[in-house]
């Protein structure tokens, strides 16, 4: 039996921590056996002269339905889905999206989303059929969740008249600073405010804008092919935006008649293959009607296939008409891009806003030119 103040550890350093920990018991030598089942096959602890398991209730006794059902109920719930996120990206366990037994079993989240989107080309209808209630549940958690935000930044554009309503929102950080810097305490190296100042928030009728979502289906780019769909849907029929959603490869696909249906939308995207960004962004510069009232958001990490030359032409076109175009390295919740940084750097010096935004960013953005 083990100390219960070194249990943690020796679940951490597993079996090579046996001599010095000793051996887990009951509960504590199940999440062993749940932890090992899925760390042991790392092929580092071959390369590391580290011995594995030789008995017990290893890998050749725990099928994943086990193993699923018994990290449920041995750990909390952000271990779960660690785990279960580490089984389907790390160790490419695919029967966990694929095996209908292990479908009518896990609970949905956001790995076990891309994993269904990574793997649904090898599904039949009835494993596609349970695989959708892991996208329907984790697209209608996001979608609720952007929403609030995407309302938040589209409740009315900020007027520049002071207001008496004191929100944290609408507060006037540039003109209360100005107003007293007459109270500034050179020891303390503070401003005292005495007086703060707010800006009212009033509707105003918001002429039309175009928004379209260029998005890069590579493989590397699907949190931002998740995203890019719920955002899309948010802002479709909001007052004053017409939505566009537009996937890529080599190919080009005008997904706008499903924007309203983000899971529909995500069952067609065909995640892998080449990348073309000229080629979609030409495609683009034919739906605009308004070059100055439009907004090309171009989601990909920049790694062109097709001719640099091109899309930097292309691009430059889209600046020259007074198009506002965005290129984002990163469209998710962490906004931590990852992008052929020369390539982004040339379609900035020909005028694109290059950067990297979580949704509620790009909605922001979007209502600050909208409401203009």
């Amino acid at each position: 039996m083990i100390d219960p103040g070194l249990e943690r550890w020796r679940l951490i350093l597993g079996r090579p921590a046996a001599g010095a920990l000793g051996e887990p018991d009951g509960e504590a030598a199940e999440r062993d056996a749940a932890l090992d089942w899925l760390y042991g096959r790392d092929d580092q602890l071959d390369r590391r002269d580290i011995r594995r398991r030789e008995g017990g209730i290893g890998p050749s006794r725990l099928s994943t339905v086990d193993w699923l059902d018994g990290i449920v109920r041995l750990f909390p719930k952000e271990t779960v889905e660690r785990l279960q996120r580490d089984a389907v990206e790390r160790y490419e366990i695919n029967d966990i999206v694929t095996d209908p037994a292990v479908l009518e079993r896990v609970e949905p989240n956001p790995a076990l989303l891309r994993a269904v989107l990574r793997t649904k080309h090898l599904m039949d209808p009835e494993v596609l059929r349970l695989a959708r209630r892991i996208v329907e549940a984790v697209v209608r958690d996001l979608t609720a969740r952007l929403a609030t935000e995407v309302r938040h930044s589209f409740a009315g554009a900020r007027a520049r008249r002071a207001s008496r309503f004191k929100q944290a929102r609408d507060f006037d950080a540039g003109r209360t600073i100005r107003a007293n810097l007459r109270h500034y305490q050179p020891e303390e190296k503070r401003i005292h405010v005495e007086t703060p100042y707010f800006l009212s928030r009033s509707r105003r009728h918001l002429a039309p804008w175009q928004v379209i979502l260029l998005v890069d289906q590579s493989g590397s780019m699907l949190p931002s092919v998740i995203h890019s769909a719920v955002t899309a849907a948010c802002l479709w029929g909001l007052p004053g935006v017409r939505t566009h959603l537009v996937a890529f490869d080599t190919e080009v696909v005008d997904l706008t008649a499903d924007v309203s249906d983000p899971v529909e939308l995500l069952m067609k995207t065909q995640l892998g293959g080449g990348t073309d960004i000229a080629r979609a962004v030409r495609f683009a510069a034919q739906l605009i009607e308004q070059p100055r009232r439009t907004i090309v958001a171009i989601v990909s990490d920049f790694f062109e296939g097709g001719s640099e030359a091109d899309l930097v032409r292309a691009v430059r076109g889209l600046v020259e008409q007074d198009t506002i175009v965005l290129g984002l390295a990163a469209l998710d919740e962490q906004a931590d891009p990852a992008y052929d940084r020369k390539c982004a750097q040339r379609l900035a010096d020909v005028g694109a806003t290059m950067g990297a935004m979580t949704p509620g960013e790009l909605a922001a953005f979007v209502a600050e030119r909208v409401g203009r």
